[in-house]
């Protein structure tokens, strides 16, 4: 089964071998020429290295049998010597110097590829399709034996044995073409054999990643600090070395049934290889005896059939390799060209104005994530006015997140349309539609990096200034001013070993200041302070109500509390907006919203029930 999808996957492979080395030449050409000059040039040094080896005894020899003068003999040996000299020392030059480009390509896909998940749709990072053959096409570039820089590697190879199959072909050419077709059929018969057999380690390949997988697993977790303090107050030690025994012993079988099936290549060369030069042996030896053959003449010929075996096999083994490599040129490709669902360039150009009042409107809007069995949004319609601060509250699962990245353009509608202003923000540049937005959402990144790189979110032309007042806005000046360089401390120490870690509140500071710094008209924050106790969220809650006075707002939070300051609360479940209206007025309600505000309360009050049971207890 797994074999037959194999050959499904490779017949639905987008580009032929031909067309992914024209792909790869393209490149080439376009950011390094080096790499094709210098591919050809090692190709030719290499194959003029295996010639003059095979000619310099047989030369020699030559010059022995017809009592050549010994001066003619000293030059013939000198001249050789000169030659393979400065063709080995011409191919150990090149060799060194094509690594240069050949990786600089390289990098230039790995770039391509991050600028491609960086840049794409939002959707396309939520559909696991995607997301497997980015993996793949990153594989393909991680490291010099794949097949972004490999293949150049492959092309010298194929070029070097195709010089040498001519020059030895032309040699071959004066004996019997019986002999050849035997050294030829030998030889293609045992690549086809052999490339059976080596193909299972191929075949299996996913089985072996498996794993792989497994114990790289094992061992991160036993390094990676996030691990460090369960592993050891749950004694996890020894459920990780487990999973890696477990792991390595099914690896090491499977490596120990791997090796004896290629054991039988060596078998099938062996007797090949003992037909071929018997053959070859026994016809030159015929010459040698009926028609006076020279010693150096026999010494030449049976050197070249020798040669020429390896250079078919050469031939075809690249050839097969490159095959492989043009499977996941094929993958970096087709990830490169994946389509877009949203217009970013052809799209309609959206300028910043701060002064300009921007509503939003969800008109029967539904969303059904990719091979999921119902909507996780169904039939919303919804009017954020201009200036409105807009809480979205109610329990995980509700649909606020995916109602909040519907608002901001990461995702569009199955059902309905989201209007920026009265029209359908498809119609936008999305990268321009963003730049109306600034956000601080649950999963928010801390880069590891300075203090000002994180408020800033760049490296260059940073307003230094405007920093340090986003950071007295969001109330985090006196905790800067206490780092051993300020604005230049470094945050995190997984990069630097001075860098600082901050406390969850001191985080979400940060993440205001950097949200100010944008200076967008649309705030929204996504359940950002999920991880802070409740005193903590609502004073955090306070300082970005009053920050973005005047400005439309967006607070979604799982915490009824947090959000009472609000103009107007949705209160969601199951997808829909089941009640809206103030705080005030939603308690009033007498429904879901003022059960949950109920049960919540209770935890937040001094003295509250724990407290009184406690009193009983006395």
């Amino acid at each position: 089964m797994r074999r037959l999808k194999q050959t499904k996957e490779i017949k639905k492979s987008k580009y032929n071998m031909w067309q992914n080395t024209g792909f790869m030449l393209g490149i080439a050409w376009k950011y390094d020429k080096s790499v094709i000059f210098l591919c050809i040039a090692l190709a030719m040094a290499t194959a003029g290295v295996t010639i003059t080896e095979l000619l310099i005894a047989p030369m020699i020899l030559q010059k022995v049998e017809t009592l050549a003068p010994l001066g003619q003999l000293v030059t013939s040996i000198l001249g050789f010597s000169v030659v393979l000299m400065v063709l080995s020392g011409l191919k150990a030059y090149l060799t060194a110097n094509t690594l240069f480009g050949r990786v600089g390509l390289r990098t230039k896909f790995i770039m391509m590829i991050s600028r491609k998940d960086a840049q794409t749709s939002f959707s396309n990072i939520l559909d696991t399709d995607f997301l497997q053959m980015e993996d793949k096409a990153m594989r393909a570039c991680s490291s010099n034996g794949e097949a972004t820089e490999a293949i150049w590697t492959t092309w010298t190879d194929i070029l070097t044995n195709v010089l040498g199959f001519v020059v030895y072909l032309a040699l071959l050419s004066n004996l019997n073409l019986g002999l050849i077709l035997v050294v030829l059929a030998t030889t293609i018969a045992g690549y086809f054999v052999n490339k059976r057999i080596n193909e299972w380690g191929y075949r299996h390949r996913e089985e072996e990643i498996q794993y792989n997988k497994k114990m790289n697993y094992a061992y991160h977790t036993s390094v990676d600090r996030a691990f460090a303090k369960d592993i050891r107050i749950f004694g996890l030690r020894t459920w990780v070395e487990d999973v890696w025994n477990s792991a390595y012993s099914l690896y090491r079988a499977f490596l120990e049934k791997r090796e004896k099936i290629y054991l039988w290549t060596n078998v099938i060369d062996l007797v090949l290889a003992f037909v071929r030069n018997g053959i070859a042996y026994a016809y030159l030896i015929g010459l040698t005896l009926n028609q006076g053959l020279p010693v150096s003449q026999f010494l030449l010929y049976f050197n070249a059939v020798s040669g020429f075996t390896q250079w078919v096999t050469g031939i075809l083994d690249q050839f097969s390799i490159l095959h492989k490599q043009s499977l996941d040129l094929s993958t970096v490709r087709e990830l490169l060209e994946w389509p877009e669902q949203f217009r970013f360039e052809d799209g309609e150009p959206l300028a910043k104005d701060l002064d300009k009042e921007y509503e939003i409107k969800l008109e029967d809007v539904s969303f059904r994530y990719p091979k999921a069995e119902k909507d996780t949004i169904s039939h919303i319609n919804l009017t954020i006015h201009p200036g409105e601060k807009l809480a979205i509250v109610g329990l995980n699962g509700a649909g606020k997140t995916t109602l909040v990245k519907l608002v901001c353009g990461f995702l569009d509608p199955t059902q309905g349309r989201v209007l920026l202003n009265g029209e359908d923000i498809r119609k936008y540049n999305r990268r321009d539609y963003y730049k109306l937005f600034e956000a601080v959402f649950q999963d928010f990144s801390v880069l590891e990096a300075s203090v000002a790189e994180n408020v800033a979110q760049r490296v260059e032309d940073i307003d230094i200034p405007k920093v340090w007042s986003c950071l007295e806005e969001a109330g985090l000046t006196e905790k800067v001013r206490s780092l051993p360089k300020q604005l230049d401390t470094k945050i995190g120490r997984r990069v630097f070993e001075d860098g600082v870690e901050l406390s969850g509140g001191q985080t979400q500071r940060l993440m205001l200041a950097r949200a100010l710094y944008k200076d967008a008209p649309l705030l929204v924050l996504d359940e950002p302070t999920a991880a802070l106790d409740p005193i903590a969220e609502n004073d955090i809650y306070m300082k970005y109500s009053e920050m973005t006075h005047g400005r439309t707002s967006l607070f979604i939070s799982h915490r009824l509390a947090s959000t009472r300051f609000c103009d107007r609360i949705l209160f969601m479940e199951h997808g829909k907006i089941a009640e809206e209206g103030t705080h005030d007025q939603l308690l009033k309600l007498g429904g879901g919203y003022a059960n949950l505000f109920e049960v919540q309360s209770q935890y937040y009050k001094e003295g509250g029930h724990h407290d009184e049971q406690n009193e009983d207890e006395k």
